[in-house]
């Protein structure tokens, strides 16, 4: 079992910038791959970005390619999602994600955390 835990959202103005972070534990092995998720008020819930554990190799959606920058750090056992130049369409609930094995799902999800940007 992996459990996660976000935090860094907040309140910000459109072109201003906010750092995620994620914090997996409860599991002795590495994950596979952690991922970024957010859900919009009346949307589903979209992918925005990814990385695996061990090679580090991202992966982003378009609406956030070039804005938006994924890392983690393996000694600090953390992941990281840098989000600059945000839009007011960035509002959403964001949610760390955490994978096995590249033959599965998401299978581990936390509890979000708000990012707001005002116009």
């Amino acid at each position: 079992q992996v459990q996660l835990a976000e935090s860094g959202g907040g309140l910000v103005q459109a072109g201003g910038s906010l750092t995620l972070s994620c914090v997996p534990s409860g599991r002795t092995t590495s994950p596979y791959e952690m991922g970024w998720f957010r859900q919009a008020p009346g949307k589903e819930r979209e992918f925005v970005s990814g990385i695996t554990w061990s090679g580090g190799v991202t992966s982003y959606s378009p609406s956030v390619k070039g804005r938006f920058t994924v890392s983690r750090d393996k000694a600090r056992n953390r992941v990281f999602l840098q989000m600059n130049n945000l839009r007011p369409e960035d509002t959403a609930v964001y949610y760390c994600a955490a994978r096995t094995s590249s033959m599965l799902g998401y299978a581990y999800w936390g509890q979000g955390t708000q990012v707001t940007v005002s116009s």
